[in-house]
């Protein structure tokens, strides 16, 4: 999954956020998973980018109010 821009996740309703948040959250426990039983990391910065696209989705839910 791409790196959500915090422009476009403005331009975004509250449930397609939380989706995307979804989303973003099953990848990293999917690759913690993989970490976990020894396979290759695939890409190492992938977890940081992942982990601060779903910060940036949760600080637009809470500018938005939603």
């Amino acid at each position: 999954m791409a790196v959500l821009k915090s422009r476009d996740a403005r331009k975004m309703s509250a449930e397609e956020l939380e989706k995307r948040a979804q989303e973003l959250r099953l990848e990293v426990a999917k690759e913690k998973a993989n970490i976990a039983i020894g396979a290759p990391v695939s890409s190492p910065g992938k977890m940081r980018d992942m982990k601060r696209t779903i910060s940036r989705i949760l600080t637009i839910k809470k500018e938005k109010g939603a």
